[in-house]
């Protein structure tokens, strides 16, 4: 079973602030999540190891928010965003970080082709020179000659995350329905059974706590 939470849009704090208590929590929770999510506002995150004063060179989207996960620069602007959070003990736990990558990426390539959205993943990888968009690893999710698809990853004792991005085409479907396509998707090559989620009031506190003392912190986010 897998649990699905459509948290809906959020500022770019608590965003990042979320993810990384769905990772720390990951075994208390007990069952993989699949989070859908948005920005109430335009914003950029970046990968744990970059650089802030480079970084702010070559975006201009505010705020800059670095991320739990590694990669590099991406845009929060039109894009649909989503995380996936694992507990250790489940078998996606113990994937390789390339394997990870290709499956997570194949499953969606897969629900575009069901909404009618001809994609393919890269087949070898393309310097972007620190913005994730620009360039391409292999597996990115590719229309035409476009990366659309990138991801980040990061795997603790108790747990691991992906923070996944996808930057839609404007011939792209509704959200609602690649949203539903992934689902299905899910349920018919993956064997997933879905379960509805929310958080509790504990887990929700927690987030905003983290979410004022870290990711809206400059301290944090300039800390390189």
């Amino acid at each position: 079973m897998w649990f699905l939470w459509k948290s809906g849009p959020m500022s770019a704090a608590i965003n990042m602030a979320w993810d990384e208590i769905l990772l720390d929590f990951a075994p208390l929770i007990g069952h993989p999540i699949l989070r859908f999510y948005g920005w109430r506002e335009p914003a950029a995150t970046f990968g744990y190891f970059q650089r802030h004063a480079s970084v702010e060179q070559l975006i201009n989207l505010r705020p800059l928010v670095r991320r739990p996960t590694g990669g590099g620069i991406v845009p929060h602007d039109h894009d649909w965003t989503y995380s996936i959070a694992i507990p250790k003990g489940h078998p996606w736990y113990g994937i390789a970080a390339r394997p990870a990558y290709a499956r997570i990426h194949q499953w969606l390539h897969s629900a575009f082709l069901l909404v009618g959205l001809t994609t393919r993943l890269a087949s070898a990888d393309v310097d972007g020179r620190g913005r994730c968009f620009a360039g391409a690893v292999r597996s990115d999710i590719m229309f035409g000659e476009n990366k659309i698809a990138g991801a980040a990853l990061r795997r603790t004792r108790d747990g691991f995350l992906a923070q996944g991005s996808v930057q839609p085409p404007p011939c792209a479907p509704p959200r609602s329905d690649w949203e539903a396509a992934v689902q299905v998707v899910g349920s018919r090559l993956l064997n997933i059974d879905w379960e509805p989620w929310a958080p509790d009031e504990n887990l929700t506190k927690r987030a905003r706590q983290l979410a004022e003392t870290k990711y809206s912190q400059a301290s944090y986010n300039q800390a390189r």
